[in-house]
């Protein structure tokens, strides 16, 4: 089926925790225009954090919201990002983003999202080194998308990749090229399913049986969290 699932399940997903979703792209816009300005024309992070809520189907209203808590909130709770990485069921590993005000508090609960799974909190570094970050790009196919049309465009644009899976197309880029790709692609109709800067496995990890269902345990166990804003793993769903 590919690296990118089934598609239906995907977005199906996304659905089902929309208000867990727009909580968590509140917190990373109003975090972005605090650190560099509630204008998104100047501030590259604030643009990025209000093209992934509009990816996100999150409403305008929300969005503005977000945006002016920010600019009067200067001396509300300070966040910071922080990558915390260990292992699921079976070797499985496992890259937490997130985003917190309580830093003590946040591992705690990332802690227990493990244990109780069959996995266990690495150190720094114990699995990054297992991805590479880029950014990623997910377009469902349909009649009216053009394959030829859409490489060519993704490709020109400065993609580094252009993968055809069963379901959607897959573009791949730099970090730093991401923005630029995506524009490209918003300027000519495209809409996506997820468009963001991602760990990508360089392997896949295979699970059977328990060890099936313990990983889908422990994802819904951090996703549901406010404080973790995306989770990475190199298990191979089917």
């Amino acid at each position: 089926m590919g690296r990118i699932g089934n598609i239906k399940d995907r977005k199906a997903k996304q659905d089902s925790k929309r208000a867990k979703i727009y909580t968590k792209l509140a917190r990373l816009i109003t975090v972005a225009a605090r650190e560099g300005g509630t204008d998104p024309e100047y501030n590259a992070s604030l643009k990025s954090a209000i093209d992934k809520a509009k990816a996100g189907n999150m409403p305008n209203d929300n969005i503005d919201r977000a945006i002016k808590k920010a600019a009067g909130d200067a001396g509300g709770d300070q966040y910071e990002k922080i990558n915390y990485e260990g292992y699921g069921p079976n070797g499985v590993a496992v890259i937490v983003e997130a985003l917190t005000d309580n830093r003590n508090r946040t591992a705690g609960e990332v802690r227990h999202a493990f244990d109780k799974n069959g996995g266990n909190l690495g150190t720094t570094g114990c699995v990054s080194f297992l991805f590479d970050r880029k950014g990623q790009i997910i377009i469902e196919k349909n009649e009216e998308i053009d394959e030829e049309t859409l490489m060519m465009t993704v490709l020109e644009a400065g993609a580094e990749d252009f993968l055809v899976e069963d379901e959607a197309y897959e573009i791949i880029t730099l970090p730093e090229d991401f923005p630029t790709v995506k524009d490209s692609l918003l300027e000519e109709g495209y809409q996506f399913i997820e468009a963001d800067v991602v760990y990508i496995p360089q392997t896949e990890a295979v699970l059977e049986g328990e060890d099936i269902k313990k990983m889908e345990k422990m994802i819904d166990m951090l996703e549901d969290n406010d404080d973790v804003q995306a989770v990475h793993h190199n298990w191979k769903e089917a």
